[in-house]
């Protein structure tokens, strides 16, 4: 196999300048897709018109969004910029949900300065009444940043909150369930941990240890993506909190996660993102998928030799 990854496109500004002109959308613009209505649009997730643009006058069961944690078009800003900006996404996301629905957001915490921008986000999110905070999940990553002289960092946080009584159903792991012990009496007798279970494997909690973190050897990986999720946590997202024919959207689409994962679980996504060239690997990640069958590139990418060079 011919290995050929980008580089990290936020730190090659002179690759991701040549693969503009291979991009479909300006701006503003939306991709509607033929087959099953995705939306795929480039916008700012601030701005009113793109949203716009992007939703008409549709709205969504399910949100999840995974915003740059203090990084906006790769430009840190102060705590306070950055919850500003926040504000403005959040309130455009309330906009375009329906009652009921739910929120899932990624948030990032800097364990060197201050946990910064998590719990200034947690703050924020106790100005809208209309949603409820639900749960605060940690993803293990099994891959972390080792230092002699701290812990090694390997979460990343994801905040749950619902507008009005949404559905949820429970997800299980893969993981088998072994533990034994009689821990409740049911009409005087003692019943054991696997028998009043309703599963062979233990129930999903809000620390998800069993998701292996992306990384260039996984088929799902998409090179030049510097934040990608995994696309076994955002389908349990789905599994859990929306049905089938439902609409989700995510307003940084980055990687293309969110639309593979309603791609294969039959809902209907609505994605934008505000560089141009993540709105073209997004587009081109879907139709990929629909070829081959394959949810990523691995070692390759979604751009010809042609295009890169």
């Amino acid at each position: 196999m011919i290995h050929t990854p980008l580089p990290r496109l936020d730190c090659h500004p002179e690759i991701r300048k040549t693969l503009l002109e291979y991009c479909r959308l300006q701006p503003g613009e939306v991709w509607v897709d033929p087959l099953r209505g995705h939306r795929v649009g480039c916008g700012d997730a601030t701005h009113a018109g793109h949203i716009r643009q992007l939703m008409g006058d549709e709205r969504a069961q399910l949100a999840i969004h995974d915003p740059p944690y203090n990084l906006v078009a790769f430009e840190e800003r102060p705590p306070a910029d950055f919850i500003e900006w926040c504000r403005k996404w959040v309130q455009l996301t309330l906009k375009y949900l329906s009652d009921p629905a739910a929120l899932y957001i990624w948030m990032g915490a800097d364990q060197t300065d201050g946990f910064q921008p998590l719990p200034e986000f947690m703050l924020l999110m106790r100005e809208f009444p209309e949603l409820t905070s639900r749960s605060l999940i940690t993803l293990r990553n099994q891959r972390g940043f080792g230092t002699p002289h701290n812990w090694m960092s390997v979460r990343q946080e994801l905040l749950y909150y619902t507008k009005g009584k949404p559905p949820f159903t429970a997800q299980y792991t893969a993981i088998p369930k072994v533990l034994r012990g009689y821990y409740k009496t049911i009409k005087g007798r003692r019943t054991e941990n696997l028998e009043r279970s309703k599963s062979n494997t233990l129930r999903a909690s809000n620390v998800w240890v069993d998701i292996q973190q992306v990384f260039y050897r996984m088929q799902e990986n998409v090179s030049g993506c510097y934040a990608q999720k995994p696309l076994q946590a955002t389908e349990r997202i789905i599994l859990a909190s929306s049905r089938e024919h439902e609409r989700v959207i995510d307003f940084f689409a980055h990687a293309g996660t969110t639309l593979i994962a309603c791609e294969r679980l039959n809902r209907q996504c609505f994605t934008t993102d505000i560089d141009p060239v993540y709105s073209e690997l997004t587009i081109r990640r879907l139709e990929h998928y629909r070829q081959t069958g394959l949810t990523g590139w691995q070692h390759q990418n979604p751009f010809t030799p042609l295009e890169i060079t």
